[in-house]
């Protein structure tokens, strides 16, 4: 069975899963009807994942109720509301909140847990790729995070796009779990083990802000939902050197520089938001000028969405 992490209060997952547990190795059964059911009328285009509304801050609950529906089936959706460069970071405060998310990261670069997403130069800020307009490889958010504080929910909200540039791909990890169990169920053993990625020590001039940590790529929390830890950056990075692993993350790497249809790709726009249950990602390199300088907000959770 796959490691739960221990961040949720507790919930049997057989409450949530009908017929037992999808993410048992042992238990294929379960795993097959999950599997049918997840893939059943999956969209394939990013626009069945967008969603028009007004107001993110306030919805209809119709408008609700969409976005809903869209988490729980993909993990994400978008909403596209008509707030446009409105820089007020209650919008994507107060349009979590209607989730049930209040336990917001406030990690370093962070105000009260809103994240500003802008290239940033002349402070400690410009050393980290999230400040600059580089591209950013395929990652979950807090993948470095201790395993008692996971990210569970990840939002972003767009005040100003990049004059070119900026562009997300996005991939439901739920996908790239069924897509590494239908090719070797030895995949999810090895990636489900406690040292299966480490993650160096963050240390700035002599002093350690984050100690080494190690844990699995997959997990189950303990409300039964499956979580994925992960970064495809070459450094600050230790993976498990065995066969397995090893090719495990090779298949994984391929996968996500494949042309699936479950790969999806958006540049969000003034007012737009992506609601994410901490899918895999990526950003592409961008390049300002005057009038268009990127800044989105970045809200992490602890929870993950209450529409699921």
């Amino acid at each position: 069975m796959i490691q739960k992490a221990s961040t949720h209060a507790t919930t049997k997952i057989s409450d949530r899963y009908r017929y037992g547990n999808p993410f048992d190795l042992d238990d294929d059964k379960a795993y097959r009807v999950w599997r049918e059911n997840k893939l059943d009328d999956y969209p394939e285009k990013i626009e069945d994942l967008i969603v028009e509304i007004n107001n993110p801050a306030v919805l209809s609950r119709a408008e609700f109720n969409a976005i809903h529906a869209l988490v729980a089936k993909t993990n994400m959706a978008i909403y596209a509301g008509k707030t446009g460069n409105n820089p007020d970071k209650d919008i994507p405060v107060k349009f979590g909140e209607q989730f049930g998310l209040t336990e917001l990261d406030d990690n370093a670069g962070s105000e009260e847990g809103v994240t500003s997403l802008t290239v940033v130069s002349g402070d400690w800020r410009d050393a980290y790729i999230p400040y600059t307009n580089k591209p950013i490889h395929w990652h979950t958010d807090g993948y470095y995070n201790s395993l008692n504080q996971q990210i569970g929910a990840l939002f972003l909200h767009c005040v100003t796009p990049a004059a070119s540039g900026g562009e997300n791909a996005l991939l439901d990890h739920e996908l790239a779990y069924i897509h590494l169990r239908d090719y070797n169920p030895d995949f999810i053993r090895v990636l489900s083990m406690g040292d299966a990625m480490t993650i160096p020590a963050n240390i700035n001039h002599g002093k350690e802000l984050r100690p080494q940590r190690s844990g699995p790529v997959f997990s189950v929390m303990s409300d039964g939902h499956l979580h994925m830890r992960y970064t495809a950056r070459t450094h600050s990075i230790e993976w498990k050197d065995d066969a397995v692993t090893q090719a495990a993350l090779k298949v994984l790497t391929e996968y996500l520089h494949s042309s699936s249809t479950y790969i999806y790709r958006a540049t969000l726009q003034p007012g737009q938001g992506l609601v994410s249950n901490n899918v895999l990602h990526d950003r592409s390199g961008f390049e300002d000028n005057d009038e268009n300088k990127r800044l989105l907000y970045r809200l992490r959770y602890f929870s993950r969405t209450g529409a699921t």
